[in-house]
């Protein structure tokens, strides 16, 4: 043992220069002046509501994807000791001194100058020159554009990120695999590729995009696995098994989590939670969960209730009624029953109360025991205030001519019999023998002699005339059989009716409730709840000042200005470095070509280079050129407003291909000495007119130095471009 220390303790590392330099330079560029400007810059002003609301534990959604970036942005302000407070009413409002810039804008930084060396490591591992990582890495460094992205409270850096990481691990993990199957390094770049493809579908759905590129290429890989004779029956499960371990019950498992984590934090009701079900509501603390805290679980016949619609759509709104009628004519001169208006109002108010009463009994409260209604009971709704019972029949409604109008009966005396028996239907029941729950059931009412279904409107964002309030409209809809959210409601406040005598009754409908019954729903239910209003739930798209079409990324035929100063001019642009996008776009062009002509004299027994140069090739493309067409071509099938950030992750792979197409040609295509020495002079005037270029658009890029007017109509390289001229 003493032997041991005679001799002393040697540790060698590896250090790859290239690789530290860029990570240094990479950090430099993003970090540098990073609280500069210390005012909102374009989408700061929206991403920064949602730190906000995380700082204080409101509960928000936003329809725009999935949790796990905005998580991270808060977790910047949290480091920071952000508190929330702060108006984010404006692009370009000066922040106050509580809010924390720099560290808000640190892990966007971060993550967009780790692109760096994380684009050098992925050429190595694609088996190209180290050159040419080089070359891609300071071809990532000097965009304009990814640079401007990653210096601000938004999130396409920290996607990029994700993805690119993806993409290393696994031809990390591929490249294992050859020598080292199920070697503890051979499953860290499996699961971190499961990881971080969970990771970039958490920041935004378009992760997705390479996530599923990624599955198909391992696909690809295993269906050649499946061809090699050497491998067992065994063993190949076991690599499918591995496989979909990591890169499928992984990424599930991780995206659960980012939402468990996301509805932990949020826990106190907000402005957002109006859009969610009653239980939902009923689940956040404040809001719906203190006005329905210790109501009654079961309906019984003598409740009473409010009942709001399910949909919420174009608002939330409950049943309502109130003394006025029916007008005797409408405007287009058909005719109404004159009974009692029932409407579906968008705010909680005494006139949404009814007590549900048992048709073979008068008592409108609830006896002792209670006794319960369940699925498929009849009932007669009675208008708590009014004491007149929901009703429907063959008379046409105000705004719906083809279904029927709903009113609370009154009796004229003209023949006009009173049609005011429901059978409650539990939409979500699961046995038929199911009590109806306050807030947890969905239910219909389906009338009895018409079969017409209790309905708000299907008339969108239309509402009654004056003589209606502007209220939305109810009917009872005789066409439809099939199950649509308007047709369904569900309990929100609810208690037991105790007064029989109609003043008593009154003052007790404006009381609150007082009896403790709590139910909180299962995280599952509230994950699938909230991931479907986050895809169904969209803003209506409006034509944005810097909005752009899909075709114009391409040729950056357009730019955002994202910050002005109010006085000195200067500015900030998301503006690309032209001379990389047009040389990408080239590379994209000459890699197609090539690889046609190729495919064609290959089809003719003619091979123009080894196969292990094609094989390079065309693994290089199926990265490369098909995380490109991914990331790009689904926005022709997108129908929302569109910006040049979009394009970044789909552009961050075209520049990929540049040094990979420019060794292809070094190596195959410039055979003498002579050509070889006239392309290398080429690529080193090509790479210095990409730095002119980014030193051309630094000021726009960090906001400084301020230019002059006439600098600034220098820099409109193209009449597209919109770069601000403040009026002298």
């Amino acid at each position: 043992m003493l032997g041991l220390l005679k001799n002393p303790m040697v540790v060698t590392a590896e250090i790859n220069v290239n690789l530290v330099a860029l990570t240094v330079i990479g950090l430099i560029s993003r970090l540098w002046g990073l609280s500069y400007p210390r005012a909102v810059v374009f989408d700061e002003v929206y991403y920064g509501q949602f730190v906000s609301l995380y700082m204080k534990r409101i509960f928000f959604v936003d329809d725009s994807g999935p949790p796990f970036g905005h998580m991270l942005l808060a977790l910047g302000g949290y480091l920071g000791g952000f508190d929330g407070n702060f108006l984010w009413n404006r692009i370009g409002a000066e922040y106050s001194m509580n809010v924390p810039v720099w560290s808000l804008r640190l892990l966007p930084a971060l993550a967009g100058a780790l692109c760096v060396p994380l684009v050098y490591q992925i050429l190595v591992e694609l088996q190209f020159s180290h050159c040419a990582a080089l070359g891609a890495a300071l071809l990532i460094l000097l965009e304009n554009s990814l640079l401007t992205q990653s210096r601000f409270m938004l999130l396409e850096s920290i996607l990029i990120f994700f993805i690119l990481l993806a993409v290393l691990s696994y031809l990390k993990f591929h490249n294992l695999q050859r020598h080292s199957s199920f070697s503890g390094s051979w499953w860290f770049w499996l699961l971190l590729t499961g990881v971080a493809c969970s990771c970039a579908v958490g920041v935004k759905y378009m992760g997705l995009f390479t996530y599923m590129l990624l599955l198909s290429i391992a696909g690809l890989h295993f269906w050649h696995m499946i061809g090699d004779q050497n491998l067992s029956n065994v063993s190949l499960m076991c690599h499918f098994l591995a496989r979909g371990l990591a890169l499928v019950v992984v990424p599930v498992a991780m995206y659960l989590a980012f939402f468990y984590v996301h509805l932990t934090l949020l826990y106190r009701s907000g402005p957002h939670d109006q859009i969610m079900t009653s239980a939902f509501q009923a689940s956040l603390e404040g809001g719906l969960a203190r006005i329905t805290q210790g109501q009654p679980l079961e309906v019984a016949y003598g409740s009473q209730i409010t009942l709001r619609n399910v949909l919420g759509k174009p608002m939330q709104c409950w049943l309502h009624s109130h003394t006025n009628t029916y007008p005797i004519r409408y405007e287009n001169g058909r005719g109404s029953s004159h009974q009692q208006q029932v409407t579906c109002y968008p705010f909680k108010d005494v006139n949404n109360w009814w007590i549900v009463k048992d048709p073979g009994m008068q008592q409108l409260v609830v006896s002792n025991p209670p006794r319960p209604v369940r699925h498929g009971h009849i009932v007669q709704l009675v208008h708590g205030i009014t004491t007149r019972y929901l009703n429907t029949h063959d008379v046409a409604a105000p705004l719906s001519p083809h279904s029927q109008e709903v009113s609370c009966y009154i009796d004229y005396n003209i023949s006009m019999p009173a049609q005011n028996l429901w059978r409650v239907e539990i939409v979500n029941r699961e046995s038929d023998t199911d009590v109806w729950k306050t807030i947890l059931s969905e239910v219909r009412f389906v009338h009895m002699n018409t079969s017409a279904v209790l309905k708000a409107s299907g008339f969108i964002g239309a509402s009654l005339p004056e003589w209606g309030y502007r209220q939305l409209e109810v009917v009872g809809e005789k066409l439809s059989k099939g199950y649509h959210q308007s047709m369904v409601w569900n309990v929100e406040e609810h208690r037991y009716g105790k007064s029989q005598e109609q003043k008593e009754r009154e003052v007790e409908l404006h009381s609150p409730t007082q009896m403790d019954i709590s139910k909180n729903l299962s995280f599952m239910a509230k994950f699938t709840e909230l991931q479907w209003k986050i895809l169904t739930l969209k803003n209506e798209d409006t034509e944005h000042k810097y909005s752009s079409s899909a075709l114009d990324w391409i040729t950056m035929d357009t730019n955002i200005a994202y910050w002005l100063h109010p006085t000195s001019g200067a500015q900030i642009h998301l503006l690309g470095n032209v001379v990389i996008w047009a040389s990408a776009n080239v590379a994209a062009l000459v890699y197609v070509c090539l690889s046609l002509w190729y495919l064609i004299r290959r089809r003719r027994k003619i091979y123009d280079i080894p196969e292990d140069a094609w094989q390079l090739w065309v693994s290089a493309g199926g990265i490369c050129v098909g995380g490109w067409a991914v990331n790009y071509l689904p926005f022709f099938l997108m129908e929302k407003t569109l910006f040049l950030y979009h394009y970044l992750p789909a552009l961050t792979f075209q520049i990929l291909l540049i040094p990979i197409v420019l060794q292809h040609l070094g190596n195959h295509l410039c055979r003498s000495l002579l050509l070889k020495s006239m392309f290398s002079a080429l690529i080193v005037a090509w790479f210095s007119s990409v730095y002119l270029v980014y030193r051309t658009f630094s000021p726009v890029t960090y906001g400084e130095p301020s230019l002059s007017v006439t600098e600034l109509k220098d820099l409109r390289w193209k009449d597209s471009w919109n770069i601000l001229i403040q009026k002298q």
